[in-house]
């Protein structure tokens, strides 16, 4: 994963994240705690999801195929994250 797809991933992730938090109230982390698991999510699923060969290795281009998976997977993995955040969040807050 180039230095380009890493970012774009965690800028989308972060983005998101806090679309997931706006659009689920209850799994809402805040402002902060949505950007942070986005970010976190974003680079998680970019990167996952390279490894897997699923996202083509861009190989320092900026086509535009890989320009959209990179934003898909991590607006995707930063929202996925920050369900699971939310989720165990409140899982703990029961006990």
């Amino acid at each position: 994963m180039d230095l380009i797809s890493l970012l774009i991933s965690l800028v989308s992730g972060a983005v998101g994240g806090n679309v997931a938090g706006a659009a689920m109230s209850d799994k809402n982390l805040g402002p902060l705690g949505n950007s942070i698991a986005g970010i976190l999510g974003g680079g998680i699923g970019g990167a996952l999801l390279q490894a897997a060969g699923v996202l083509a290795q861009s190989g320092g281009s900026l086509d535009i195929g890989s320009i959209i998976g990179n934003v898909a997977s991590g607006g995707v993995g930063g929202a996925v994250l920050l369900v699971i955040v939310s989720l165990l969040r409140s899982a703990m807050a029961k006990t």
